[in-house]
């Protein structure tokens, strides 16, 4: 739903294309999976060392506001694997997961849930793998 240019490593992209290509043969035609390989597909290819300190990447840990509530939570975009919700570690294949991938501090980012249109800006980047040479994550 936004204009901006989201941008992913290169690094980042080809193990989501692989999380895409695996899960597809145990049961494609998942919206989550279409929906992070439409974010791929729009994104703007970089590498490790070339990603801004302030996009939010795999393995990176964020503040979010929700522009509806008001509030705030911080969260870390994960593989599904690693995901635990208890623990604020976010799959990017949750709606909210793919709706920031790629996106910088300061980005409003908007995505349909059923009830409507959610909105939430990314207030900070607590930690980011590439800005930390942190690039094996």
């Amino acid at each position: 739903m936004t204009e901006r240019t989201i941008y992913i490593t290169q690094f980042d992209k080809a193990r989501l294309e692989e999380l895409i290509a695996v899960a597809e043969e145990f049961g494609g035609g998942r919206d989550d999976l279409e929906a992070l390989a439409d974010e791929l597909d729009q994104a703007e290819i970089v590498t490790s060392k070339e990603i801004g300190p302030d996009v939010v990447t795999m393995n990176a840990k964020v503040v979010l506001r929700d522009l509806d509530s008001d509030t705030t939570r911080t969260l870390t975009l994960v593989f599904p694997r690693d995901a635990d919700a208890g623990a604020g570690a976010i799959s990017v294949l949750a709606p909210i997961g793919t709706a920031i991938l790629g996106y910088a501090k300061g980005d409003e980012v908007k995505w349909r849930v059923p009830g409507g249109v959610r909105r939430i800006r990314i207030e900070e980047i607590l930690y980011q793998p590439e800005a930390a040479g942190d690039y094996h994550l």
